[in-house]
């Protein structure tokens, strides 16, 4: 399936405008699910970009957020280093939770203005965006959510303040697919189980997988990418937005 990336939109948000970026397929007759995807704490890196191509063309209206547009110039993008990291996780605690989400519902309420958006509505996310399409997941429109070793999540320190994503489990609605490598330091056993449990506790209707892998097996660059486990994941969660937002199953 051929792509369109449009130009990049500022969305207007309670602390500014947002700059996102837009993946479709180029069938023009046709409508898609939107999905919002969120990034790692380095924000739309070529990772992202590859990740939201792969994602469109597989038939999804996808969306990236700057996940930090009020506090970096728009079209920042941190580099995978100690800096870049430093950088990434110094923001996401000097943030508030209610400024997180009011980036989601601007970034949803985008997708539904779109012609070539059906109408349903997901999310996916890896690393912080993980915790991010979880906190996604809490709008009654999304559907369908794929939360690839989110991070803070057991925590509650996402941030300025922290979070009650896990206390809210109860409100989300759609399909939750949860994801996570076994040898990631940043969520340990102990941390899984207390998600897990809570997700059980609250009724939700989701998926665990657990693998032997690192944080960001995903990431297309780096010693820790796993290529065939990320093929995996791209089967496992196009599976999930097929039957939640589509209605079929693959062909």
């Amino acid at each position: 399936m051929r792509l369109v990336e449009g130009p990049f939109v500022e969305l207007e948000t309670s602390t500014g405008p947002m700059r996102t970026y837009v993946y479709r397929p180029s069938e023009s007759a046709e409508t898609f699910p939107g999905v919002v995807l969120y990034s790692e704490i380095f924000q739309r890196t070529g990772p992202i970009h590859r990740m939201a191509q792969i994602l469109a063309g597989h038939g999804l209206v996808v969306a990236v957020p700057e996940i930090f547009h009020e506090l970096e110039v728009p079209g920042t993008v941190l580099a995978y280093d100690t800096e870049g990291a430093d950088r990434g996780n110094h923001h996401k605690v000097h943030k508030t939770i209610s400024a997180y989400d009011s980036d989601t519902r601007a970034t949803l309420d985008h997708l539904l203005t779109l012609p070539h958006c059906s109408g349903k509505l997901g999310a996916m996310g890896v690393c912080i965006g993980g915790h991010l399409a979880f906190r996604a997941a809490l709008q009654p429109d999304v559907g369908a959510t794929a939360c690839l070793y989110a991070t803070d999540l057991h925590k509650g320190s996402l941030g300025l303040g922290g979070d009650d994503s896990l206390a809210r489990a109860r409100d989300i609605r759609g399909e939750l697919l949860m994801s996570w490598g076994r040898q990631d330091p940043h969520v340990p056993s102990e941390g899984r189980a207390l998600i897990r449990d809570r997700l059980v506790d609250a009724g939700c209707t989701f998926t665990w997988h657990e693998h032997d892998a690192q944080h960001a097996f995903m990431r297309d660059e780096g010693p820790r990418y796993d290529p065939a486990l990320a093929l995996l994941h791209y089967g496992m969660v196009m599976e999930l937005f097929r039957r939640r937002l589509i209605g079929t199953q693959p062909t």
